[in-house]
């Protein structure tokens, strides 16, 4: 199969493996966040962490969109769908997010709100114009990546002139939560014991890698942007180990085959259009971010179901059993968790983490739930890199 086997090919995986192996400095240690759920995914589906030496820790990052929405934003949601009577519309997995008293969209659906999942946002533009007589909201989530797709429903909405759409939008930005996990200013840096990123790959089709550039100036982090397979990861991983043996901290792209330093800026211009910063917002497990999210400009107001309709946001707390918020930070394993694998599986999630399947738990759970060796930042911190 051309252009999938040939990153998935043992023989170079393990040329990589020896390379990284001979690459790492005597008495050095390497702490690399993967900042994609995608990767996560990658890396515990094919095994990678087995191929490396043990001075590299990879560390899962807050890069998975359905487990970085706070409980308050589910709770938005289905107070629209049971108290309002709209017709809520959203993708699969935020269906099974935990909520407020043990609640959730698919509960909430089986009690009677009208709750549908869609594949996309055109899904729901669909169901608005199928259903003139209902209000049609879409609860839109996602990284840079489904931006776009959002505001070009939004567009065409404005477009048919449709009086019964809305969307309660969601849309979270990624160099922000990387600032927000490197600390609040260069020198007092909250993760002084990670040394370099693995930077998204889809994100990055869209963003370009230049977004990305304070990592290395303000923080003296390396970013290196990579695709999600095998062969990818595993040169992403020597390129960063390269540059931290060397003292350099540079973004650099190992997925030019998709991404380019300015991104696609046909999608950024129309995400300017439709969208404009949020002062503030709040992720899981990162508390409220600066200029980290979205909302629909006021040319866009009537289409934003947060003004349309009276679902005022409450930040809500995490059930005090979970972990989710510490793993997305990278402090925490899943099986630091005392529920993770018991009370809480992918049957029955306890946190987000657990739900996605871009989920460090769901995918710590499907592909390693039995290992001991998924690391964290706090680990030995007096190593160097």
């Amino acid at each position: 199969m051309k252009y999938v086997d040939e990153f998935r090919n043992a023989d170079l995986a393990r040329g990589l493996a020896r390379a990284i192996t001979q690459a790492v400095a005597p008495g050095h240690r390497y702490n690399l966040m993967e900042f994609c759920g995608g990767h996560t995914h990658a890396i515990a589906r094919h095994g990678l962490r087995a191929l490396l030496p043990p001075e590299i820790e990879l560390i899962h990052g807050p890069g998975c969109p359905v487990c970085v929405l706070p409980i308050g934003r589910i709770d938005q949601a289905i107070a629209l769908a049971r108290d309002h009577g709209v017709l809520l519309c959203t993708y699969a997995d935020l269906m099974r997010v935990p909520a407020s008293n043990a609640s959730s969209l698919m509960k909430a659906r089986s009690q009677g709100a009208d709750v549908r999942m869609v594949y996309s946002a055109i899904d729901a533009l669909k169901l608005a114009q199928q259903h003139p007589d209902r209000e049609v909201v879409f609860l839109a989530i996602g990284f840079e990546t489904t931006t776009p797709p959002t505001a070009s429903v939004l567009r065409q909405a404005r477009a048919l002139g449709l009086r019964n759409f809305s969307v309660l939008c969601n849309h979270v930005l990624t160099p922000p939560a990387m600032r927000g996990i490197l600390g609040p200013a260069p020198g007092n840096e909250t993760s002084a014991h990670l040394h370099g990123f693995i930077g998204p790959a889809h994100v990055s089709t869209v963003i370009g890698s230049e977004p990305y550039r304070f990592c290395a100036d303000d923080y003296h982090r390396p970013v290196v942007i990579t695709g999600f397979e095998p062969l990818d990861v595993m040169q992403a991983v020597l390129m960063l180990v390269r540059q931290l043996n060397e003292g350099r901290a540079e973004i650099e792209n190992q997925f030019t085959r998709s991404v380019t330093p300015l991104g696609n800026q046909k999608a950024q211009a129309l995400m300017a259009e439709v969208f404009e910063l949020r002062d503030s917002f709040e992720w899981r497990g990162l508390g409220s971010l600066p200029h980290s999210a979205l909302k629909l400009r006021p040319e866009y107001a009537s289409f934003d179901a947060e003004q349309r309709f009276a679902a005022p946001y409450r930040a809500v707390a995490d059930a005090k059993a979970c972990e989710c918020g510490a793993i997305l930070r990278g402090e925490k394993r899943p099986q630091d968790c005392r529920v993770f694998g018991t009370v809480c599986t992918p049957d029955n999630p306890i946190g987000s983490c657990m739900v996605s399947s871009e989920g460090a738990c769901a995918a710590h759970y499907t592909y390693g739930r039995f290992m001991t060796d998924m690391p964290t930042i706090a680990e030995k911190p007096g190593a160097t890199a």
